[in-house]
């Protein structure tokens, strides 16, 4: 190595032809030599070309400058100076619709590869930068607004960058805007969007609400800014909210008390066809769900093995990792999970310990953001081997057994009171009872009466408070694991009384009957079944011999499963459900199994 004036170089010995030669490369010198241009500039000296700046009323500012450097940073003015423009002969050029100071930071920038801009100026510069082309500047401004999201000024930001054709910051802004939904519609821009601007925003599939009731106030709360100009647009609002997410209960509220509605006759009308549709348990043809980019994990509470467990963990399908999250209070099998308003609820079971068995009324709710249990009021009777389901925002315990008492006894959970209510029994006693939800109705299926296992069926009319009868599966089961895909139950697994099932029967809602479709690949009674992404994922069970750890998936498409995963240990008995991922904050790192 040789050092000269402060600057690494390097000299490297070779032959050529038989003669030593040698290549010298002064690895600082294109620095120095723009440094130089750049002193030259301050001076003065050897500039070939003055930027006149104009900008709305200001005055002229002119700035001296060499066009080789310019033309080295700005493609647009190695155009302007090498392109046989007429402005390659001038000295003096005329620049309009740039700022004096952004042009001379963007001209700072092209000799000394450093600019420093501030929240106040960064659109400007980056508007500057756009015009000319210096990509390296308008990516620095745009990771810069991006750091600068908030509430309060993401849809300026979207805009802005649609203006400037700036895809990336555009992207990421508009992300941004649905995954913060329910934080933007509280700002000042939201009230100033059109209604195109609107419509647009709340057709997103990938819009980041708990409940679609936030969408319907915020196109409320829009027309209401503005009454007397967007009271014709409510049409065309409601029908790009998801009016069927919504509960009977709230479209009534919203029918007899909602301001806008009551002098529109045809919002009126369409939701009340709506309201109907609901009630009557229409099977829903095209219902396209909000579907977030906030990963969905599954998580599987509590289960059996040796002794009951109080296991909380979650699994990512799209990674295939399991995270140990914190533990039930209480361990226990034989409970049901489900999950209202994107937090976990743990329900009844059992805490089979080596000194004694205990059923449990509990009902514990967990909070992904801050990776906490809490408890709730507790159900009017034990239930172990329990099955739940959710309609309208309220949880539906059924069946399940208190020591030797099987109850066909039924209570529904009101979170935002905290209160269980009981409502009608179910026709047959159930435990390891199976319960699905589809178009708002529950589904009860199988199970153990204190007798015989079951392959009877039976479905709850919320409305009317009342349980019927529907067409029997082809085979008894108790503890077989259901869920609903769409406008079909599928149940699978169980015992039989004799063996552990790996069949599976899907129930079909419009010509009420049952059919076969692909086993699972290993036998399973008392597993987790939950659905995820439109696909069916069977967890642990026993399967007469074993305590299963092993994750099965099926694929309706296909009509195939598939092993996925394993758990941390064989278990069965567990409380499953599907929601968001937790804060990892809140999740230690030695928690990762």
């Amino acid at each position: 190595m040789y050092a000269a004036t402060g600057c690494k170089a390097e000299v490297t010995p070779s032959l050529h032809n038989g003669h030593r030669v040698f290549s010298y490369t002064l690895e600082n010198h294109t620095a120095q030599a723009f440094g130089i241009m750049n002193e030259l500039r301050l001076g003065r000296l050897l500039c070939d070309v003055t930027l006149r700046v104009k900008y709305a009323d200001l005055e002229a500012v002119d700035f001296v400058a060499h066009k080789i450097v310019l033309a080295s940073s700005s493609p647009v003015f190695r155009a302007m100076f090498t392109n046989g423009l007429k402005e390659c002969g001038m000295e003096v050029v005329s620049i309009e619709g740039v700022h004096p100071k952004v042009m001379e930071r963007l001209i700072e920038f092209s000799y000394t590869a450093s600019i420093s801009v501030g929240e106040k100026c960064v659109i400007h510069v980056m508007t500057g930068a756009v015009m000319y082309q210096i990509d390296s500047v308008v990516k620095a401004c745009s990771d810069f607004l991006v750091q600068q999201l908030d509430p309060s000024n993401a849809i300026g930001i979207a805009s802005f960058a649609e203006q400037i054709s700036c895809t990336e910051l555009h992207q990421k802004a508009r992300e941004y805007i649905y995954m913060n939904f329910s934080e933007i519609v509280k700002q000042e821009e939201f009230f100033n969007l059109s209604h195109c601007q609107l419509v647009t925003l709340i057709s997103r599939d990938d819009l980041n609400v708990r409940c679609e009731s936030e969408v319907f106030h915020a196109c409320i709360a829009w027309v209401k800014y503005d009454c007397e100009n967007r009271r014709p647009y409510v049409q065309a609002l409601l029908q790009a909210v998801r009016c069927h997410s919504l509960t009977p209960r709230f479209l009534q509220t919203q029918l007899q008390r909602c301001e806008i509605l009551r002098s529109d006759t045809q919002s009126k009308d369409y939701l009340s066809q709506i309201f109907q549709d609901l009630t009557l348990h229409k099977p829903t043809k095209v219902l396209s769900c909000r579907t977030p980019k906030v990963p969905q994990l599954i998580y599987t509470a509590g289960g059996y093995f040796r002794q009951s467990l109080s296991f909380l963990e979650a699994y990512n399908p799209c990674d295939g990792a399991w995270i140990r999250l914190a533990d039930l209070e209480v361990p226990r099998s034989g409970l049901a999970g489900c999950v209202v308003g994107g937090l976990f609820y743990a329900v009844g079971g059992r805490n089979n310990a080596p000194d004694g068995n205990m059923d449990s009324n509990s009902l514990d709710c967990y909070n992904p953001m801050n990776n906490r249990w809490s408890p709730c009021a507790s159900m009017s009777v034990p239930r172990n081997r329990i099955g739940v389901g959710v309609i309208d925002g309220m949880i539906y315990a059924a069946g399940g057994s208190h020591g030797c008492i099987h109850h066909n006894s039924v209570e529904r959970y009101d979170p935002e009171k905290d209160e269980w209510q009981l409502v009608a029994p179910m026709l047959t006693r159930r435990i390891g009872v199976g319960v699905a939800v589809t178009n708002r109705l529950l589904y009860a299926v199988g199970g153990f009466d204190g007798t015989s296992r079951l392959n009877s069926a039976e479905c709850y009319y919320p409305e009317r408070d009342e349980w019927r009868a529907i067409a029997s599966m082809n085979t008894v089961r108790s503890g077989a694991g259901v869920s609903a895909l769409g406008n079909t139950i599928f149940v699978m697994g169980g015992y039989d009384g004799t063996n552990q099932l790996n069949s599976v029967e899907r129930y079909d809602i419009e010509t009420d009957s049952w059919s076969f479709v692909a086993p699972m690949k290993h036998r399973r009674s008392a597993l987790g079944v939950t659905a995820h992404h439109g696909q069916i994922y069977a967890l642990g069970g026993y399967d007469g011999n074993i305590f299963l750890d092993s994750v099965e998936c099926y694929d309706p498409a296909t009509d195939c499963w598939t092993e996925v995963t394993k758990m941390t240990s064989g278990r069965s008995g567990v409380g499953v459900a599907v929601t968001m991922e937790p804060c990892r904050k809140h999740v230690s790192e030695c928690s990762k199994c």
